[in-house]
C-alpha cells in the first residue's frame, strides 16, 4: 500500500468489477506495425472509431530495414505491414511517425525522447518491452492485440492489479559496469520467472544515480524477469530529461506538472508484497551463455558446472548449451565472435553510442567482426553526428545504419547467420531470436565494443 505503483494505478481506476478486474484508464497507446493490424480491422468490423485519437501514436519499427529506407522495402511481408500501419493511421486520424520521418525510430526510444511518455501516466503498447517507459515514473506495460483494440475503442483496458515488488540496489557501480549489467545480474539472481505477477519499483543509490538512459535500459528488461513492468520514481534527473521536449508541458503547465510529479514516490510507510536488496559491489560486466536472459555470468566467471544445476533444470540447461556450442564449466573470455550489434530499445540511445565510441576511439574494428550499429531513432542519429561520434566510429572502421529494431529480432533484413556468434546489446537471446540458428550473447555497449575491436569476448575493463 502507498507505493508509487499504487498511486498511479489507483488514480486511473475507472471502476472495479465484481470479479476483481479493474477497468483502467490509459493515457497513451503506442502502436507499431506487427500487433496493430487485427485491432484496426476489429474496429472496422464493429463500425467504431478510436475514442481518443490524440492519445494514440503509431510508428513502424520491427520490420523497417536499416539501410535504403528511402526505397521500397524489398521483403513483401515487411512492406505490407509497414504500409498497412500507414493506411490505418490515416484512416483513423492518428499521429503517424513513418519511415524516413525525422520523428521515426523504435517506439520505445522515441516515446521518452519526444516527451510523450511522462511521469504519472499509464502507457500501453502491443509489445512486451513497453515496460521501458516506466523509467519516466509511469505505469507502462505490454498488451495483446485484442487489448489494443479495446484501448482504441474505449481508452480503457481490463486488468487484474499486479502485486508490487521493490528492488533496492545499494552502493556505487564500479568502472565498466552499466545499467545493462545491473539488469543482467538481477535476471541471473531472480531467473526469468522470479518477478512473475509483480510490478517492480527500482530503488536505492545505484538507481538514484543512474542517467535516464540507464533507467530506461533497466526498466526495459523488467519483462525478462517475468515482471508485468518496472518503474523508477521521478526526480530531478527525470525532470531535466523531460524539460523542453516536444510534447512536454511548458510554462505554467510545466510548473504544475512538476509539482504533481514530485508527489509520485512511495511513502515511508509503503508496503510491498516483496522487497529485495542487492549490492553494487557484487556486479561486474556481464554476458549470457544460454538461451534465456537469466542464463548469465560475470564476464570473469565460468559457465556453471552440471552439478550446480538442480535436477529439474539440467535437461534444459544442457539443451541450451548444445545450441550455443558451449560446455559446462567453460570460461568465455577469449571466445571468438562473428557479429556485434549495438542498438534496440534496450541500448540504442545516445548514451550507448557514447559508451561504444569511448571504447573504440583510436582503435580498429577486428577483421573477423561484422558490426551493426543502429541508432534507436533519427534523433539519436542526428545527435551522433552533432557530437562527432560518427567520425570516431568511422575512423575505427564502423558504419552507422539507419534507425529500427534491426538485429534485435529476425523480422527484418538484419539476421545473424546460423551458427554465428553475436554479442548483442538487445534484450533476448532465445533460440532463433536473431535469425534461425543464431547464437546470441547479451551484453552491454562496453562489452560489445570490446568484442568489436578484439574479435573475441573481452572484459572491457582490460581496455580502459
Amino acid at each position: 500500500m502507498n507505493t508509487l505503483f499504487d498511486k498511479i494505478w489507483d488514480k486511473h481506476v475507472v471502476q472495479l468489477l465484481e470479479d476483481g478486474t479493474t477497468q483502467l484508464y490509459i493515457d497513451r497507446l503506442y502502436c507499431h506495425e506487427v500487433t496493430s493490424p487485427q485491432a484496426f480491422e476489429g474496429l472496422r468490423e464493429r463500425g467504431l472509431k478510436c475514442f481518443r485519437p490524440k492519445q494514440i501514436f503509431c510508428m513502424p519499427d520491427h520490420n523497417t530495414p536499416t539501410h535504403d529506407q528511402d526505397k521500397e522495402i524489398e521483403d513483401p511481408i515487411s512492406r505490407k505491414q509497414v504500409d498497412t500501419l500507414a493506411r490505418n493511421a490515416k484512416d483513423f486520424g492518428l499521429t503517424h511517425f513513418g519511415m524516413m520521418s525525422k520523428d521515426n525510430g523504435i517506439i520505445h526510444v522515441v516515446g521518452p525522447e519526444k516527451g510523450l511518455s511522462l511521469p504519472g501516466m499509464t502507457i500501453v503498447c502491443g509489445d512486451s518491452h513497453t515496460s521501458t517507459h516506466g523509467a519516466m515514473g509511469a505505469v507502462a506495460f505490454g498488451i495483446g492485440t485484442s487489448e489494443v483494440e479495446m484501448v482504441m475503442a474505449s481508452q480503457c483496458i481490463l486488468q487484474q492489479k499486479p502485486k508490487s515488488m521493490r528492488i533496492n540496489i545499494n552502493g556505487v557501480l564500479a568502472t565498466g559496469v552499466t545499467a545493462k549489467d545491473v539488469a543482467l545480474y538481477l535476471m541471473s539472481k531472480l531467473t526469468t520467472s522470479g518477478a512473475t505477477g509483480y510490478f517492480v519499483e527500482y530503488s536505492g543509490p545505484v538507481v538514484e544515480n543512474m542517467s535516464m538512459e540507464g533507467r530506461l535500459t533497466l526498466c526495459n528488461l523488467s519483462i525478462e524477469m517475468g515482471a508485468r513492468g518496472g518503474l523508477v520514481a521521478p526526480d530531478d534527473i527525470t525532470f531535466r530529461y523531460i524539460k523542453g521536449r516536444e510534447y512536454a508541458p511548458s510554462g505554467e503547465d510545466w510548473d504544475r506538472a512538476v509539482a504533481y510529479w514530485k508527489t509520485l514516490k512511495s511513502g515511508d510507510d509503503a508496503v510491498f508484497d516483496k522487497e529485495l536488496y542487492f549490492d553494487a559491489e557484487d556486479i561486474e560486466p556481464r554476458i549470457t551463455y544460454g538461451t534465456n536472459p537469466g542464463m548469465g555470468i560475470g564476464i570473469s566467471e565460468t559457465i556453471p558446472c552440471i552439478d550446480e544445476i538442480d535436477d529439474a533444470g539440467r535437461m534444459s540447461f544442457l539443451k541450451s548449451l548444445d545450441y550455443m556450442g558451449f560446455k559446462p564449466g567453460q570460461k568465455l573470455i577469449g571466445h571468438k565472435v562473428d557479429y556485434v550489434f549495438l542498438g534496440a530499445c534496450t541500448n540504442g540511445r545516445i548514451e550507448d553510442f557514447r559508451a561504444f565510441a569511448s571504447m573504440v576511439k583510436g582503435k580498429k574494428k577486428a577483421d573477423n567482426i561484422t558490426a551493426w550499429l543502429v541508432p534507436g531513432s533519427w534523433a539519436v542519429d542526428r545527435q551522433i553526428k552533432e557530437e562527432g561520434l560518427d567520425k570516431i566510429l568511422e575512423d575505427a572502421g564502423f558504419a552507422i545504419r539507419q534507425p529500427g529494431c534491426s538485429a534485435c529480432l529476425a523480422m527484418n533484413d538484419d539476421k545473424i547467420p546460423a551458427g554465428k556468434y553475436a554479442v548483442s546489446t538487445s534484450n533476448r537471446n532465445f533460440e532463433g531470436r536473431q535469425g534461425p540458428g543464431a547464437r546470441t550473447i547479451l551484453a552491454s555497449p562496453l562489452v560489445a565494443a570490446a568484442a568489436a575491436i578484439t574479435g573475441i569476448i573481452t572484459d572491457p575493463r582490460s581496455l580502459m
